[in-house]
């Protein structure tokens, strides 16, 4: 028998989306992939050359269990010139996409029991990686007329001497909502420790994105290149943390992971470096499909009040349509050959959402809809 702490793990419910939908691909259908948040994009040029260049120059051996003196070098520019922070090379730890570093950042902050402040809804797998080392996550619900913000009020009724961290997200998936400066900085007051995955940032396309170092040092950053950069494939990601920190969650990376890929350290310096070009060309196409997205999703009926201005998502209330996301999003599937993923993924709050995501061609975006118009107008349809 699997261990408990495995048993108790929930599914990624928008991978088992995505696998009927690729089934039903295989049985000759043709599928409209709005579920899944991966870029459409091709890597850019500049990081394939430098991946493959390093290749070549056989960088295919172990780096420094950090990562690259290089690159985290380059994280600090970044930081830098971007937030106005000043982060210490030996305070980033390059990791194998964002995962490892999320995992890596809550077994070295949590003993058995500790709890930690998560939004509702809300990444669907933060609470497994908080459970699976002991942790309690503690939900606090946010709502689509706030822009699905936490409320500081909010989390302050749910701090116990129990509470080791808060959790935030900014911009946000599932729901594309960025933190207002404001509220961040209320957030970054209390006592607690804040864990800030900044995933999206660099994908916001009104307002602006506030890394939660530029209002407290008492915080953990997650980050890494696979979304901003189309290389969720290439799995690079990274963890600044307090120095405090950093020899224990070494000690971890050393035991189970080792270290990164060594070209694609490479190829991250590259990103950083040189693709300036790229990733505005890529944000402007996907402000595109986003304005698209949220009018052609109102005029079907979906609820949006507050329009999402970052990542690649847009989180649509479909309550009136039914309470029952789960069996929503697969009967769409079904129906319609249109992957969506349900809100309840997400956490109980978002039930009754769904959530689309915008990183597909402006024609796949379009033949969607026009295939969920069609499926929402025959299911309102009288027998």
């Amino acid at each position: 028998m699997a261990s408990k702490r495995t048993e108790q793990m929930t599914s990624f419910i928008v991978m088992d989306v995505l696998e009927r939908a690729c089934a039903l691909e295989c049985e000759g259908k043709h599928i409209v992939h709005l579920e899944v948040g991966e870029p459409d994009f091709d890597t850019p040029e500049c990081i394939k050359t430098a991946a493959c260049k390093a290749l070549a120059d056989g960088f295919t051996h172990y780096t420094h269990s950090l990562g690259l003196l290089a690159l985290r070098e380059a994280i600090c520019e970044h930081y830098q010139g971007t937030y106005g922070v000043t982060v210490d090379p030996d305070q980033v730890v390059v990791t194998s996409g964002s995962s490892p570093a999320i995992f890596m950042t809550f077994a070295a902050l949590l003993e058995p029991d500790d709890q930690v402040i998560l939004s509702d809804p809300h990444y669907a797998c933060y609470p497994n990686f908080i459970q699976f080392v002991g942790g309690q996550p503690v939900m606090v619900p946010v709502f689509e007329k706030d822009g699905f913000q936490f409320r500081p009020e909010a989390i302050g009724d749910k701090l116990t001497e129990r509470t080791r961290a808060i959790f935030i997200n900014s911009p946000s998936n599932p729901t594309g909502n960025l933190l207002s400066k404001a509220r961040m900085q209320a957030v970054a007051d209390m006592p607690p420790w804040i864990v800030s995955d900044e995933i999206y940032h660099g994908l916001v396309y009104e307002g602006q994105e506030h890394s939660i170092l530029e209002f407290t040092d008492r915080a953990f950053v997650l980050n890494g290149f696979s979304k901003l950069f189309a290389m969720t494939g290439l799995r690079l990601g990274y963890l600044i943390a307090p120095k405090a920190f950093i020899r224990p969650i070494q000690k971890m990376h050393q035991n189970f992971f080792i270290s990164a890929n060594a070209m694609i350290q490479k190829a991250g310096i590259a990103a950083l470096k040189e693709s300036g070009a790229d990733v505005a060309r890529m944000k402007r196409i996907y402000n595109e499909r986003r304005i698209f997205m949220i009018r052609r999703l109102r005029e079907i009926g979906l609820g949006i009040t507050v329009e999402p201005t970052g990542a690649f998502y847009v989180f649509a209330n479909a309550r009136h349509i039914s309470e029952d996301s789960y069996t929503l999003a697969f009967d769409i599937l079904e129906k319609a050959c249109v992957g969506v993923t349900p809100g309840i993924d997400f956490g109980q709050h978002g039930e009754g959402y769904l959530r689309f995501s915008y990183a597909n061609s402006m024609e796949n975006i379009a033949e969607g809809m026009s295939r969920l118009e069609a499926y929402f107008k025959a299911r309102s349809s009288p027998v």
